[in-house]
């Protein structure tokens, strides 16, 4: 018997929506996996992959969407519009299309080629914003033009940040009560962050945790940015208490985000409970993602392979050790970034039927 859905198992610690409530397409409920080599070759023995990327759309913005597209349609809707780096455009895209609604989304001009096909194949209508998410001044002033956009027409400008849609954003803080139920003694959870609502969103459901349960210990939240999109990890490492606004210079889709949005507050939660922030190159994280694929038999895009990449980091320099369960948030699944894919596994031999036999070669 499957189990029940994300809403009928949170829905008390969920925001109401009224008529037809939330989308469902089967979002949540992602597996926890233990890492049978990476987490051991590190001297983490109980390092745990939280499969976000199994979601419906392949991405944990499954759990924003659902709340987002429902409480549009119950406010008698009929379209919806969304900023995206990718990932929310494609939730957002199916979530509409199961709910009746038309979908715009305007998103980063870096977007992946597999994120794009996957918005047009739900069918949005899809507009690539020239330094979008790329440049802070431009962004912001994109973002306002769009709100501005929305409200002439009576919408809401969806963007998964906590700072612009906090009801929807309450979704993915079903992720920590997941994480709880199959990990309950977790000590640290290592997030990437771009925008930071992830971050905070996790760090929001363990606080909700807490709550319910005095005396609870709540894991340490660790924030993992790259090297060319460092808002907040290195101003937490610092002791600031402010995030700041960068030139992203990421090529990594998804966690290039270089304004504010969420960023003071995924450092006052990380502070809050112990957690640190960690910087990674890009080669690295493809380096990390390439492990992911050939050691542990687990596909994710760059940006999936963040979190672990701050974990190995962690651990390498001692700031973690020990039995006690890490758990890292594997964000977007690796189909959605082809050019990635084809940078791991290059390219298929082609042969004829007298040439099967020579290509055994390791017998």
């Amino acid at each position: 018997m499957s189990k029940r859905g994300l809403y009928e198992r949170y829905g008390e610690l969920l925001p109401k929506i009224s008529g037809l409530g939330p989308v469902d397409l089967g979002q949540g409920n992602t597996p926890l996996v233990r890492s049978r080599s990476i987490g051991p070759a590190a001297g983490l023995p109980n390092l745990l992959f939280k499969m976000e990327h199994l979601n419906p759309t392949g991405s944990y913005k499954d759990r924003f969407a659902g709340l987002a597209v429902g409480a549009a349609r119950a406010s008698g809707a009929t379209r919806c519009m969304a900023t995206s780096s990718g990932n929310t455009g494609a939730a957002l895209a199916a979530f509409a299309a199961a709910g009746g609604l038309r979908c715009a989304l305007y998103v980063s001009e870096n977007a992946p080629a597999g994120k794009l096909s996957q918005m047009l194949a739900y069918g949005a209508d899809v507009y690539r914003v020239d330094q979008f998410t790329i440049d802070p001044v431009e962004s912001m002033a994109i973002s306002a033009l769009l709100e501005d956009e929305a409200q002439k027409r009576g919408l809401e400008l969806f963007i998964t940040a906590y700072a612009v849609c906090p009801d929807a954003m309450e979704g993915i803080k079903t992720i920590a009560y997941e994480i709880h139920e199959d990990a309950p003694e977790v000590a640290d959870v290592f997030v990437p962050v771009g925008g930071g609502g992830l971050h905070v969103a996790i760090s929001r459901g363990f606080d909700d945790l807490s709550q319910a349960t005095p005396g609870l210990l709540r894991p340490r939240m660790h924030a993992v940015q790259l090297s060319g999109n460092d808002t907040v990890a290195t101003p937490l490492r610092n002791g600031d208490t402010q995030a700041r606004p960068v030139d992203t210079s990421t090529s990594i889709s998804g966690l290039g985000v270089g304004f504010i949005l969420d960023g003071h507050d995924v450092i006052r939660h990380a502070r809050a409970t112990g957690g640190q922030g960690h910087v990674i190159d890009e080669d690295v994280v493809r380096a990390v993602q390439r492990r992911l694929a050939l050691e542990e038999g687990i596909l994710v895009e760059p940006a999936g392979a963040v979190s672990v990449a701050g974990a190995l980091a962690a651990a390498q320099s001692e700031e973690i050790s020990g039995d006690d369960p890490v758990v890292c948030i594997l964000t977007g699944h690796g189909f959605k970034d082809p050019d990635t894919l084809q940078a791991i596994g290059g390219d298929a031999v082609r042969i004829s039927r007298g040439e099967i036999a020579g290509t055994f070669k390791h017998d």
